[in-house]
């Protein structure tokens, strides 16, 4: 495992780094090591620990952090359910509730997911044109810890990093 979690001053997650940018911070006093991997890492003369987490010892402003738009995102919103029959699948298109050439754009509000029959199905057309409903109505997620972070870690992961992430449930992590 080479990423390292970095936590803010009041241990708030900040981002996941690699592991020489982990080393140069604590070198040079800016953050603390609170928790280390399993294996450590041989220098010519020495073995030294592997950090796993480490805390600034300063704090960063940053401003609210905010979900993109993007397909991935869109289908963990609607949790890789077709918004119009209810099947779950990984196979999921995008559909523009309003069509593009209706003028409806390419926002959180106007893009559902839909498996390809559905999306078929609907084609140019509205909703109601269609005779289809929705599930629930489109709208921007809330960037929750999970929603936030889970893509993130989930294929660099460790266990220690959990007690950090306290809204992720440890099912979710490897």
């Amino acid at each position: 495992m080479d990423t390292v979690l970095v936590l803010n001053q009041n241990y708030e997650p900040l981002n996941i780094c690699n592991l020489r940018r982990a080393f140069i911070l604590v070198d040079r006093g800016k953050a603390e090591v609170l928790e280390h991997g399993d294996l450590g890492i041989r220098t010519a003369s020495r073995v030294v620990p592997r950090p796993s987490v480490i805390k600034l010892s300063y704090m960063v402003k940053r401003p609210r952090p905010q979900v993109r738009l993007s397909r991935r995102e869109i289908f963990m919103r609607d949790d890789y359910m077709c918004q119009y029959c209810g099947s779950r699948t990984r196979e999921l298109t995008l559909d523009h509730v309003v069509p593009k050439h209706r003028g409806g754009g390419h926002s959180w509000d106007n893009l559902v997911s839909a498996c390809r029959p559905c999306n078929h199905r609907k084609g140019g057309k509205t909703v109601d044109e269609a005779r289809m409903r929705l599930m629930r109505p489109p709208r921007r997620p809330q960037p929750t810890q999970y929603f936030l972070w889970m893509q993130r870690i989930s294929g660099s992961a460790s266990r220690a990093w959990l007690k950090f992430l306290p809204q992720l449930d440890s099912s979710h992590a490897n």
